[in-house]
């Protein structure tokens, strides 16, 4: 058997969490495209035609209930058997639960069945997506070199907005059949590609290397059990501050992404009554923006550290809110692109680019996996997973109106701020010694004698 250098190692391990992201963050894309399009008529043609969106957009938030359950289960099997048996795991979850939304019966062929059913498969995905990004940000941050840790760990990032456009870019060439076939039909087609997709990605997960740090740790544990607790035990009695920072520092993103990218779809041909293509062409562009960004701001972080990068996003964020929505409110294709390429390049790249670097150099690495998926997933039930339905509700209770989006974003980001602000910065954090903790000389300067960094 070849031996693989450690710089082989690393790459291998870098493609296999990114291409894994991207293939799972595709099929949870296709559900969102959908059900901002077509599942109000697919699904719940009973309701009126604005109740009925909203609950498509609530049947989308319905995979985040499951995000924390997910979040928990792999944690615990991450942290205890191993980052890349648990990642295989979520991966096919998610994979048979989109192939089976793209032979669902719709509620005229099965009535309430349909919906049901819709529900349970959702929260299949939302289990998966819970436990995947905490595993690929992981596996990609553990095998980077100490000073590039930020960039490696954004690659994984970009399989977000990498899925955002090829499923944005799946089903906009479905919805261009002619006539009702996309709607009767042809939604079904990019859930089941997303079966092809599968396959490739399976193949290359499999190929992915544990982590050192983490076999290094499981060792220690192996040989010391008295040591070993439940990683949610040890998360709240000595970790809670980290945990409480990992949490409220998604505020920035974790909604206003969902807003600025799900909801702007039914926003742009609903409310302002312009084409769908609008919205889709809008979205494609800015998540090809969002992926050439990420990686930049990701290795920014490594050269001025995870807090100035993460701020730098929030105030873009803040101060662009108004001008963002004044742009997509116009109705013009330009504007509305402009818009949302602004929020997802500059302040969404900015704040998400150093989130997996920064996570993983919070928790010591035996309880990594846990304390970075728990962090990261409480604040999607919260925020990210109803942000759309309840976006869709505030324009209608306004009466076609933005401002209420806009104080959205405006607080949520606020409350970003303040959760980083509390953070010290962790990039000089040395990972390989199995407990995250800063250099000596820096834990000297800011620590005091027997305090605990907890």
């Amino acid at each position: 058997m070849t031996t693989l250098t450690p710089a082989q190692v690393r790459r291998k391990t870098l493609i296999s969490g990114t291409v894994g992201a991207i293939v799972e963050w595709y099929e949870y894309t296709v559900y969102a495209t959908a059900a901002a399009l077509v599942f109000g008529d697919v699904f719940f043609p009973d309701l009126a035609p604005g109740a009925s969106q909203i609950a498509a957009l609530a049947s989308f938030g319905v995979g985040f209930a499951a995000r924390p359950a997910g979040a928990y289960v792999a944690g615990l099997l991450g942290d205890r058997l191993g980052r890349k048996s648990t990642l295989v795991l979520t991966f096919s979850i998610m994979s048979a639960a989109t192939a089976l939304i793209g032979i669902l019966p719709s509620y005229a062929q099965i009535g309430i069945w349909a919906p049901i059913l819709l529900s349970v498969l959702r929260l299949a995905q939302g289990f998966a997506v819970g436990g995947e990004w905490g595993g690929a940000a992981v596996i990609a941050v553990e095998n980077a070199p100490n000073n590039r840790r930020g960039l490696f760990g954004s690659w994984p990032q970009i399989g977000v907005s990498s899925g955002l456009l090829l499923g944005t870019a799946a089903v906009s060439a479905a919805s261009a059949l002619s006539g009702d076939q996309f709607a009767v039909w042809g939604w079904r087609l990019p859930f089941l590609f997303a079966v092809v997709l599968a396959g490739v990605g399976m193949w290359i997960r499999l190929s992915a290397t544990e982590s050192p740090a983490f076999l290094e740790a499981k060792k220690q544990l192996d040989e010391d059990t008295s040591t070993r607790k439940a990683p949610l035990t040890e998360l709240v009695r000595s970790h809670r501050r980290s945990l409480l920072i990992a949490i409220f520092a998604r505020c920035a993103e974790a909604g206003n992404y969902y807003l600025l990218t799900v909801f702007v779809l039914s926003y742009v041909s609903t409310t302002l009554d312009v084409p769908r293509q609008y919205g889709l062409t809008a979205v494609l562009v800015g998540s090809a923006a969002n992926i050439v960004a990420i990686p930049v701001f990701g290795r920014l972080s490594d050269t001025f550290g995870r807090k100035k990068v993460f701020l730098f996003g929030a105030a873009f964020i803040i101060v662009t809110a108004w001008p963002v929505f004044a742009l997509i409110e116009t109705g013009a294709l330009w504007a509305i692109t402009l818009g949302v390429v602004l929020f997802l390049a500059l302040g969404h790249a900015a704040v998400y680019a150093p989130l997996p670097a920064f996570y993983c150099e919070l928790f010591p690495t035996m309880v990594r996996y846990s304390g970075i998926s728990i962090g990261y997933q409480v604040m999607a039930i919260i925020l990210a997973g109803f942000t759309p339905s309840v976006a869709a509700w505030l324009v209608l209770a306004s009466g076609g109106s933005t401002w209420p989006l806009i104080l959205m974003v405006v607080v949520s980001t606020a409350v970003a701020v303040v959760a980083m602000l509390f953070a010290s910065e962790t990039k000089d954090v040395d990972l390989s010694a199995g407990d995250a903790r800063p250099s000596q000389a820096r834990q000297d300067r800011q620590t005091p004698a027997g305090a605990s960094n907890g």
